[in-house]
């Protein structure tokens, strides 16, 4: 269920700030924000889902997750392979999110 619900809430925190993305930088219609803030509504919820102790931890969590779709909606929306340093960076990242919700904690 964790993973479900951290790469839900990184598609739709993604799409939804797309939709803001389209409306400012591509000229796209305001319209576009209707299904924008529904999807990061939808995000928030996602992240109610992971079964942390922490609201602050199931965040820093989330960001090695959110980075990680980031790049994939490179690759799959923008046409942009990620080179190996994004790659790298990218593993980084979800390892120290592993390291974060996973790590042993005393008391």
């Amino acid at each position: 269920m964790l993973a479900l619900a951290y790469v839900g809430a990184a598609l739709a925190e993604i799409a939804g700030c797309f939709a803001f993305w389209a409306w400012l930088r591509l000229d796209r219609s305001p319209l576009w924000l209707i299904p924008g803030v529904l999807s990061l509504c939808l995000f928030a919820y996602f992240l109610t889902l992971v079964d942390a102790e922490h609201a602050g931890r199931t965040y820093a969590a989330y960001g090695g997750v959110y980075i990680v779709s980031a790049l994939f909606w490179l690759w799959a929306a923008e046409g942009v392979k990620p080179d190996r340093w994004d790659v790298i960076g990218a593993t980084a990242c979800l390892l120290g999110a592993a390291i974060i919700l996973w790590g042993p904690r005393s008391g």
